[in-house]
């Protein structure tokens, strides 16, 4: 059964913003878990990996925070062409907070993919 978005104008729209809002902390130390990467390489990262559209201005103040908690480093690279590009690293403590992120997300959408398997399973009719 779909639900019209003209039904709740604006609700859905809201909420899926603040849980996009919420996970990109996750989202961003997850981009760098392989390797170092600059500011517009994570939001290309996360836009084709998990859909997530960032503008600039969203992503720099994560990455702030981020260092300042000593769970990122960075250091400015010079380009072959062009400017340099402030790279960005898991810490040691990056990972691990990442880990223990990652277990907690996958523990509360377990639960809740529970919790709504049946509003995504097709209606039975009612006799």
């Amino acid at each position: 059964m779909a639900v019209s978005r003209s039904l709740v104008p604006d609700q859905p729209d809201r909420w899926e913003a603040q849980l996009r809002k919420g996970a990109l902390e996750m989202a961003a130390l997850a981009s760098l878990w392989r390797g170092r990467l600059y500011g517009l390489e994570i939001i290309r990262f996360l836009e084709t990996q998990s859909r997530l559209v960032l503008a600039e201005g969203t992503i720099y103040p994560i990455l702030n925070r981020l260092k300042a908690e000593a769970l990122l480093t960075s250091e400015w690279v010079e380009a072959d062409a062009g400017h340099p590009r402030k790279y960005y690293s898991l810490t040691d403590a990056g990972r691990e907070r990442l880990r223990l992120m990652a277990a907690a997300w996958v523990d509360f959408s377990s639960g809740l993919n529970q919790l709504i398997q049946p509003v995504l399973e097709p209606e039975e009719v009612l006799q």
